[in-house]
């Protein structure tokens, strides 16, 4: 195998036109550059140089390699200089993932915060949605997930979770319901009423509704399963049953119901950016980190 500095030095020699003006503009001895070239004429199988006079001129291998030399040092400048773009954050590609109400929440302000300040990257976003997003920054396909935590089952090492805001759930009722007056209500409170469903199929949402319910001492009966919140205000509204939904979701709020907070407990769910410690070293990254944090705070 050919030895790239000793291209550069041969290459040097060939610019220069002998091997004493190379030495002195390198800033060795004539001996070691004429030790370099021997080496990798050894390596080449071939003469690379003839002498001409007082100078030396290339070969016809020695010419091939002088502009291999040319394009290798051509190449080598632009990865340095891509790869200095790339750790100062102008360069790269972001790999998102998330959730519809933090999607509509969180992402969208946070993701023109990072086209302002990080025009260059490139970011790869997508919905993942009611499956939980986590798996995909754990398999390596995602640098970052917007998640509901805690989960079931432990963690794979090397992914941090990065605090961004609790989201408590609100009772959802029917305009005229009996508790309707009331400001803040009993979970238990709402044991006996019919339920409408919000996520199907089944995620980490409804799992801390089930938990603070069985916490308050009763299971809810679903009389009416939807997909999403919007629908679910719809059933809402025309009296089907009553429903919790976080905070976050309840951006649209249907005319036909009023939203009361919930004691007793109050179920919040807790919203994480899990990233990929390997991934913490990349300015743009941090920077999302940062907008998603002040997006949550606002």
């Amino acid at each position: 195998m050919l030895d790239v500095r000793r291209m550069q030095v041969l290459r040097a020699v060939v610019t220069s036109g002998s091997v004493t003006a190379a030495a002195t503009n390198l800033g060795y001895t004539p001996s070691a550059i004429s030790q370099q070239v021997a080496a990798l004429e050894k390596q080449a199988g071939v003469a690379l140089l003839e002498r001409v006079g007082r100078g030396v001129q290339p070969t016809a291998a020695g010419l091939l390699l002088t502009e291999h030399a040319a394009i290798i040092s051509k190449n080598l400048a632009e990865a340095e200089t891509a790869l200095a773009d790339l750790r100062a954050g102008r360069t790269g590609r972001l790999a998102i993932r998330y959730f519809a109400t933090a999607g509509a929440a969180l992402v969208p302000p946070a993701l023109a915060r990072l086209r302002r300040e990080h025009p260059g990257v490139q970011v790869d976003l997508k919905l993942i949605d009611p499956e939980d997003p986590l798996p995909e920054v754990e398999r390596g396909r995602a640098d970052l997930a917007i998640v509901v935590h805690p989960r079931q089952g432990p963690m794979r090492r090397g992914i941090r979770l990065v605090h961004l805001l609790d989201d408590p759930y609100r009772a959802v009722l029917p305009r005229g319901h009996r508790l309707a007056a009331n400001r803040v209500i009993d979970l238990a409170d709402l044991a006996d009423e019919p339920w409408v469903g919000n996520e199907w199929p089944p995620g980490p949402c409804l799992q801390v509704m089930l938990d603070a319910c069985a916490a308050a001492g009763f299971s809810p009966s679903f009389a009416v399963e939807s997909e999403d919140y919007a629908t679910a205000q719809g059933f809402v509204a025309a009296g089907l049953g009553v429903s919790l939904i976080p905070q976050m979701g309840l951006g649209n709020r249907h005319p036909g119901v009023v939203v009361r907070r919930l004691r007793r407990p109050e179920p919040v769910r807790v919203i994480h950016a899990a990233v990929r410690e390997a991934a913490l070293g990349m300015p743009a990254l941090r920077g999302l980190l940062d907008a998603l944090r002040d997006a949550a705070s606002d």
